[in-house]
Order: structure tokens, then sequence, then C-alpha cells
């Protein structure tokens, strides 16, 4: 078994990092984060998901072989596997390396000739085998592919079941040379159940990474126009839709609020990085990123002007039964509503530095009133109430996240504290059913 020293215990780099101290590794984990590091050395990691945490509590209490310890500084190790985000920098249109450059200066300090560096992080293409090269043989003295291994694998783990995915996935790994890559995938092979995919180089790994969520990004853009255009023509877009897929070679998505998550509204953009013939997958970003302004012009369709009405916000995470709330179409939503959110929080891809005003309930002189609630996000930052002080006297309430808690909600419970019109973008709920409680649910 080798030692390995994970650089970032953020979500991706703390699965990691555990899966192959689960698998018989020594791992140490670096973070320069104080809270991360001592959340982990009191046996309370920072993550809900009931599998993932006991995956890395199991990680944690090893007592001899496979255990993962944690560091305030890089070590010395076999291999250096870099976990850490890359934002998008709205202000100047490119990827924010800033994280990955420090990383590779970190890993330059302590590498030594045989050991090996994997790039984990989502990046532009030739990011690999350029800056990220370039700096840790600056710093280490050393060669790349003559010294030391370098690839890149990228991870594809879906939040709620990332144990799973992280285990049966496939890899894809492109190295500097054949030795890099095949160290990479002997490695992967002593902790994964999936295949190890080659290829050609770092480049096309980092590429293929990019691909793959411009694709997903691009299909449900697709199936976002289809349900606004179905509008302009009074047709039922789901029914449609569902019609639709009836050809063998059609699989148009379900249409929703808009995307939301870490990587989706975000990593499209770096294939702009070297290319003009970026086009649609731009486009694509428009038409997700344009669909909670959407959402609200169908409530104001229903209801009128939205001056002086109450406004409950249901679910603010990116995706059902879920507590990420990175780039939620909800937070797009309340943002568009007028509230002011905590700074530091991400909203497809752009950084808000708004402050929180505070409060549970969100006032804006005689304009809309907005309550924002999740039954799994717990971020302090955000100004949440419980689901029944959100409904309660609201006008209308929006359905921003498809939580299994909203598909069951009762309509005569949530009718008896207030609201009469429900926007549900998921199609989740029963119109017919809401009806008889005398609440007018509205979708697409």
């Amino acid at each position: 078994m080798s030692m390995i020293c994970v650089h970032g215990l953020g979500y991706v780099g703390l699965a990691t990092a555990s899966l192959f101290a689960n698998a018989g590794h020594e791992v140490v984990g670096y973070d320069p984060s104080d809270c991360v590091r001592a959340a982990l050395e009191a046996r309370r990691p920072r993550v809900t998901e009931p599998e993932l945490r006991e995956f890395v509590c199991r990680a944690l209490d090893a007592e001899e072989e496979g255990r993962l310890t944690v560091s305030d500084t890089p070590v010395a190790a076999d291999f250096h596997l870099v976990c850490v985000p890359t934002p998008f920098d709205e202000s100047t249109g490119h990827a924010d390396l800033r994280f990955v450059d420090s990383a590779a200066r970190n890993v330059g300090r302590v590498l030594r000739a045989g050991d090996v560096v994997v790039l984990e992080s989502t990046v532009p293409p030739g990011t690999t085998e350029g800056t990220f090269r370039e700096t840790l043989e600056a710093e280490s003295g050393l060669v790349a592919g003559t010294d030391f291994g370098l690839a890149f694998t990228p991870e594809t783990v879906l939040p709620g079941n990332t144990v799973a995915e992280l285990r049966t996935n496939a890899r894809i790994v492109g190295g500097i040379d054949a030795g890099s890559r095949e160290a990479v995938r002997a490695l992967y092979g002593t902790a994964i159940e999936a295949e190890r995919l080659s290829a050609p180089d770092c480049t096309t790994a980092e590429f293929v990474k990019l691909a793959q969520n411009a694709s997903r990004d691009v299909q449900i853009a697709f199936a976002n126009e289809m349900a606004r255009i179905a509008g302009d023509y009074g047709v039922d877009a789901r029914a449609a839709i569902g019609l639709a897929n009836h050809h063998p070679r059609v699989n148009i998505l379900s249409p929703g609020p808009g995307v939301g998550g870490h990587c989706l509204p975000v990593d499209p953009h770096f294939l702009k990085e070297a290319s003009d013939s970026v086009h649609l997958v731009e486009t694509a970003r428009r038409v997700n990123d344009s669909m909670p302004e959407y959402v609200i012009e169908l409530l104001e369709g229903t209801v009128g002007s939205l001056e002086g009405k109450t406004v409950a916000v249901l679910g603010v995470a990116y995706k059902g039964n879920v507590d990420d709330a990175r780039n939620s179409p909800g937070l797009a939503i309340a943002d568009l509503l007028g509230v002011a959110l905590p700074e530091g929080i991400e909203l497809h891809g752009r950084a808000m530095t708004l402050a929180s005003d505070g409060g549970g309930t969100v006032t804006h002189g005689e304009g809309v009133t907005v309550r924002l609630t999740d039954p799994y996000v717990t971020d302090d930052s955000l100004d949440l109430v419980p689901l029944t002080a959100a409904l309660d006297g609201a006008d209308a309430a929006i359905l921003a996240s498809p939580h299994a808690e909203y598909a069951d909600l009762d309509p005569a419970r949530v009718a008896a504290l207030g609201p009469d019109v429900v926007v549900d973008p998921f199609g989740i709920l029963v119109p017919e059913r809401w009806a008889e409680a005398g609440i007018e649910v509205v979708t697409y």
C-alpha cells in the first residue's frame, strides 16, 4: 500500500482521502482551514450525507492500516492528490486557478523523485501540463515525466450518492507519459470497482470532464427552452415531452427552475479559455441562468404585481434531498426578489457580495417580503425559517427544490396557512388535488 497526501479536504477531497484510507492506504489530508481540521480531529466531519459521514469516520477511526489523519502542512508522500476548488471569475471571464497554483507550490516543496502528482480539480484544458506542471518543476527542481509522475483524473460524484459513485463510476486517467498514467490507474484499482479508462494525455482527460458537464447543461437547457416555447403555444410542456420521448432516438429531460451545484453552472465556461468556438454551450448557460427569472414571471402572470405581497421560497438546495445550496435556483430566485444574500454565497458562478440583513423574514420597504425555508440546508448565514413559518400568511409559494417533503405536502394544510398560488417548476405536485384545496398550481 502507498502513502498518499490529499491536498484539500472539501467535499471531494475528504471523500477521496477516505476512499483510499478505507482501502488500506496510509493517507494524510492537508487543508489550510483550521475549522476543517478541527472538525475532523473531533470526529465531526462537516458532511450531512449519512453514508459519507460514516465512511469518513471509519477512515478517521482506524487504528493502524488505512487510517486517515489530518495535517496543517503538506507532507511527503508517494502520491499527491490535489482536490481544491476552481471557481469561475466573472470579472475576468477566466477560471480562478489560485487554489490550484497554491497547491502546486505546496506539493513542489515536498516532492521527491519517484513520486506521482494527480490533479483532480476541474480545470481548463492544458492546465495540468501547463501552469501546474511548471510550478511543480520550479518548486521541486525536478522534471515531470522524468523525475516524477504527473496525471489528471476527474471525479464524477453526485451529492447524495457520493460513496457509491466514488467506487463505481469509471475513472478517466490522462498522464504526461505512459508511466504516470499507469501508476495512477493502478492506484485507483486498489480502491474502486469501476473501469479505469486511459486518455491519450492530461489535456484530453481535462477536456472530457468539461464535455461531460457541458453536455448535461445543454440537455437541461433544451428541456427548459422547450418548456418556455410550449407555454407560448398553450401546450402542456411535460405532456409534450413525454410523448416526444416515445421516439426511439429522443430523450428530452424534464424542465426545471435552472441549474445549480458546483459543476454545471461553472465548468462549461472553462471551455472558452483557449477557444473561440464556444457558442451552443454559452447559449445553454444563458438559458439555464434565465430560468429563475422565468419562474418569477410565471408567478407575476398569475397574481399580478408582487409589491406588498409575501412569497415563500421552498428550498434553497440546488437539487432534491441534499443540503448543498451552491449556485441554487432557489437562492437565485430569492436574489431576484430582492433578498440580500450573505457575502460569499455562490450564485450561478458569481460570488455575491451583498451583506445579509439578518432576521428570518427579509422585507424591502413596500416591496415583496420573501421567506426562505429548506429541510436539509443548515447554513447559518442564510435567513432560513421553518416551513410553517414560511407559509404562514404568505400570498404565494415557489417550489425551488424538489425535496420529497414538498411532494408529500398536504394541500389543505398549506391552504390553511395562507398561499393560494404555488409555482411548481418540477411538476411534482398534482394540480387537481391542490385545486380541491383552493390552491392554483402553476407549472410547465
